[in-house]
């Protein structure tokens, strides 16, 4: 699609197809000459206009047209709106508008990171076959085409109120993430730093965890979590496996141990197989980190003179993805004061179309550009490299 010899621009032009090219805020940017034609405008009259102030004396079809354009931006596919009829101004006669009947499909044009970039709006006319054949025929011919321009409408209203349902869904499961995932407790001698970012889409929330505590000993769990799924459901999941590891790190010896664990219960709970999973835990005094991993991504530690360490030493499958038990391995790697130890999600390191090693090389580069900032700051720095196509959790310890 980038080869040079192609010129888009020139398909574009001749497209036997009447095209107009939106913004995001329904802007026109483009309009090519199928389009000039088919609506007796000409382009100067369209580009740089708000879509819907391009056709003054729209006779109907407004609502249609923008709940279509709404859901192309929300669902980010293609949307076919039911027939519309518009008033077009006759170009031989200025001031007289004729009706006309078009059909409509908007389609996205996503950038890079998933985000709706353009909206490609295409026209097709309908109207001789309302008009065409005798009086009778052309009246049955209306009154169907009339027919189903209701039944779009009321195919709206249904999509209206879905849309409705969907936004109360993710109000709730917002709530439910801020009570389940607070402020980190405060550290006797680090700053820990945790951020959440939900996903762009309706129902994309609710499925990462984070927990930092300081234990008895005076050593800190850090850990983070990813469930399969979005949406109240993975939230409810994530709550019960943020509370059993949470647990298990309190009791038993080591990262791994706490998985083995958390492995086994995710095993009775409904939606938390193929959870991954990282729990990590930090001895101060000695300066030593100890990890485990259930297919999760590996934690980084960034260094204060710019060095970038993965920790995947020790890495087995997902939660309940083995049909037998078999104990999980642990590693650890010493650390220097001032280092940054950063646990995240998989929505701060993968992007559509890209293999995940960019996704980490991008992450060490970051790291290594902002390895002397303060927890805080890194921590919000991180969330920029997030596609935001999927929730993110991200945790920062200054050591």
């Amino acid at each position: 699609m980038n080869d040079p010899a192609i010129d888009y621009r020139g398909i574009f032009e001749a497209s036997p197809s009447a095209m107009l090219v939106l913004t995001p805020a329904f802007v026109i940017l483009d309009a090519n000459a199928s389009y000039q034609k088919l609506v007796g405008r000409r382009r100067d009259q369209l580009v740089d206009r708000y879509f819907f102030d391009a056709f003054p004396r729209d006779a109907g079809g407004v609502d249609d047209t923008r709940a279509s354009l709404r859901r192309v931006l929300e669902t980010r596919a293609q949307d076919v709106a039911g027939p519309v009829r518009h008033d077009v101004e006759e170009s031989d006669r200025p001031g007289v508008f004729a009706e006309r009947y078009w059909s409509q499909i908007n389609a996205p044009v996503l950038d890079s990171d998933g985000h709706v970039a353009l909206v490609v709006h295409r026209l097709e006319e309908i109207t001789d076959l309302v008009r065409a054949g005798s009086p009778q025929s052309d009246e049955r011919r209306r009154q169907m085409v009339l027919e189903l321009y209701a039944r779009s409408r009321e195919l709206q209203q249904v999509n209206e109120r879905l849309r409705q349902a969907n936004a109360r869904e993710r109000q709730v499961a917002l709530a439910l993430q801020d009570a389940m995932l607070p402020a980190p407790q405060s550290l006797a001698h680090h700053r820990a730093a945790v951020r959440y970012r939900p996903a762009v889409n309706a129902l994309n929330v609710c499925g990462d965890w984070y927990e930092v505590t300081q234990l008895s000993d005076g050593d800190y769990a850090v850990a983070v979590g990813d469930v399969v799924g979005h949406g109240l459901a993975a939230a409810g999941v994530m709550g019960q496996l943020r509370s059993a590891l949470s647990a298990a790190v309190r009791v038993v010896d080591g990262p791994a141990s706490a998985l083995d664990g958390l492995d086994m219960y995710a095993r009775s709970v409904d939606g938390a197989l193929s959870t991954t999973a990282v729990q990590t835990l930090i001895a101060w005094r000695d300066r030593i980190i100890t990890y485990s991993s259930a297919g999760h991504p590996p934690p980084a530690l960034a260094h204060r003179d710019g060095t970038v360490r993965f920790l995947d030493q020790a890495t087995d499958p997902p939660l309940g993805a083995g049909l037998d038990f078999t104990p999980r391995p642990q590693a650890t790697t010493p650390y220097a004061d001032g280092a940054s130890l950063v646990l995240y999600t998989d929505g701060l390191i993968e992007r559509r179309g890209e293999d995940i090693d960019e996704g980490l090389r991008r992450l060490a580069d970051h790291l290594a550009r902002h390895c002397k900032d303060e927890a805080e700051d890194l921590a919000e720095s991180l969330l920029t490299l997030s596609a935001a196509t999927d929730d993110t959790a991200v945790v920062v310890v200054r050591l």
